[in-house]
């Protein structure tokens, strides 16, 4: 105890804590203490140890579990500038669906790399009966595309503004010439840009020929379409993801099920309509005057090969192409015309049908919801990524596809011969085939229809029948003397 005195004199007892309490808080105080100081001097040798790390990347650092900083992303470098003097602008605008659009840019490519022009990111159709709005930049990865080619033609975002009509400037549109050679180009279009500075394609459909091309400029075709026209990041990762769903659960089969509303109205198909359902189709086909033809008779239009499967004879072709019931089959197709009722006898036929719309979450295909380009575009990367694709129909899909699948290797791509086809199906149905000789038939007819390597059919002034560019772009999957030992010396490919 310690007596103290206070100013006034008054005393005082203070009494002292004991020793031993004051002992253990002095040692609780340096334990708290040395653990703080080590804490520290830990983490800043552990973040210099990580910066030195990232600086000269030794190799004790190799196999260390520790990633915090991920290394830089470095672009692949630019492919060099082509230097040439533009003679002008080349606006498009594209007509018809996607894959219709996706031939048309890569003609209007070349058309632009042949008439040393400058070519505007092109317009997409959004007048058409799907009516979707979405633009370049909302399917395909832009920058890619300009950056892509840059060796090859200049292309810009838009027209610069003193060619805007606000400012006065009328621009030049017409459509050209179906089906053209280099030289309408060059000696038709070319001299036009001497008077107008921008020229507008209106129309953008199959207007450069499949055959008579220099092979120079068939490559750059072939560069759009295979290297070029990449999607947008979205598009791409959804797609990638609906393929390795499929993959993971075996073995698929795309089917390009052209059996929709728009196609069977166009064409004017309606076996295994309803009496209304045809109606409904003839009403549809009067309703767009761009579709020329209006009275059509389906029966001749079928039996002469021209018309979709429907759902219920794609089930028996299957069947008899050796498909069996645990086969997955992913539909490859927008809205089959009338829905379930008319898909009962191929489920019934194959339960392991599925969509995109049953794969994915309805969350992650809002976003593409009324976009019926956007649709496709996930479409179109499950039918090249499939182990078989059989189209239905050899609509622009089909064909477009067809060729990828060529391009990466000959992929098995099953070319239904429908002419023949209706008419053993019209045998077998009236009971003169039996099951199988309608099987064996239906094989033969196909042993050489599966995506093989083949010569492109030409047929002298009858572009429309002869076989189309895309389909079989020949002149970018071989070079030289190679191309004889895969395509054949003897195959001629000319029809006259």
């Amino acid at each position: 105890m310690e007596v103290v005195r206070s100013e006034s004199g008054v005393r005082s007892e203070k009494i002292a804590p004991p020793v031993a309490t004051v002992i253990a808080r002095t040692k609780r105080f340096q334990v708290w203490f040395i653990r703080v100081c080590s804490s520290i001097l830990l983490w800043t040798c552990l973040v210099q140890l990580l910066t030195v790390g990232e600086l000269w990347h030794p190799s004790f650092m190799a196999n260390t579990t520790v990633s915090i900083v991920k290394p830089p992303h470095h672009p692949p470098p630019l492919l060099p500038l082509r230097n040439y003097t533009s003679n002008g602008y080349l606006k498009v605008s594209c007509n018809g669906g996607l894959n219709q659009m996706r031939s048309a840019i890569c003609d209007m490519v070349a058309v632009a790399r042949l008439l040393n022009l400058t070519l505007v990111v092109p317009e997409l159709d959004k007048t058409s009966f799907w009516a979707d709005n979405s633009t370049f930049e909302e399917i395909f990865d832009v920058k890619h595309f300009i950056d892509s080619l840059r060796d090859e033609v200049r292309i810009v975002r838009r027209l610069p503004k003193r060619f805007n009509r606000k400012y006065g400037y009328r621009v030049f549109e017409m459509p050209p010439v179906s089906w053209s050679q280099e030289k309408y180009y060059l000696q038709q279009i070319l001299p036009l840009f001497s008077k107008q500075k921008v020229l507008h394609f209106n129309k953008t459909d199959a207007r450069l020929a499949n055959n008579g091309i220099s092979i120079d400029l068939q490559k750059v075709r072939c560069r759009v379409n295979f290297q070029a026209l990449k999607f947008t990041p979205e598009i791409e990762s959804l797609g990638y993801k609906l393929v390795r769903i499929l993959q993971e659960r075996g073995p698929f089969v795309a089917l390009h099920l052209r059996y929709e509303m728009d196609m069977l109205a166009f064409l004017g198909c309606t076996h295994g309509c309803t009496k209304e359902e045809a109606k409904e189709l003839k009403r549809l086909r009067y309703a767009y005057p761009w579709w020329r033809e209006k009275e059509i008779v389906s029966k001749e239009r079928r039996s002469q090969g021209l018309c979709p499967l429907t759902p219920e004879e794609t089930a028996l072709i299957l069947l008899a192409l050796g498909f069996d019931k645990d086969t997955q089959i992913y539909i490859a197709a927008g809205e089959i015309y009338g829905s379930e009722r008319r898909l009962a006898v191929l489920r019934a036929a194959y339960p392991r049908i599925v969509r995109k719309e049953m794969l994915l979450d309805r969350g992650e295909l809002q976003q593409f919801q009324n976009h019926s380009s956007q649709m496709a575009a996930l479409d179109f990367m499950v039918s090249i990524a499939s182990d078989t694709f059989i189209p239905t129909y050899d609509g622009n899909m089909a064909k477009v596809v067809e060729g990828h699948r060529r391009y990466r290797g000959f992929k098995k791509t099953i070319l239904l011969d429908r002419k023949r086809l209706v008419e053993l199906l019209d045998l077998h149905q009236n009971g003169t085939l039996s099951w199988n000789e309608f099987a064996v038939a239906v094989g033969s007819a196909h042993e050489k229809r599966m995506g093989q390597p083949t010569r492109r059919r030409v047929i002298a002034d009858k572009p429309k029948e002869e076989d189309y560019f895309y389909a079989n772009p020949q002149e970018c999957l071989c070079e030289g003397a190679n191309c004889d030992d895969l395509l054949g010396p003897g195959n001629s490919s000319s029809i006259r």
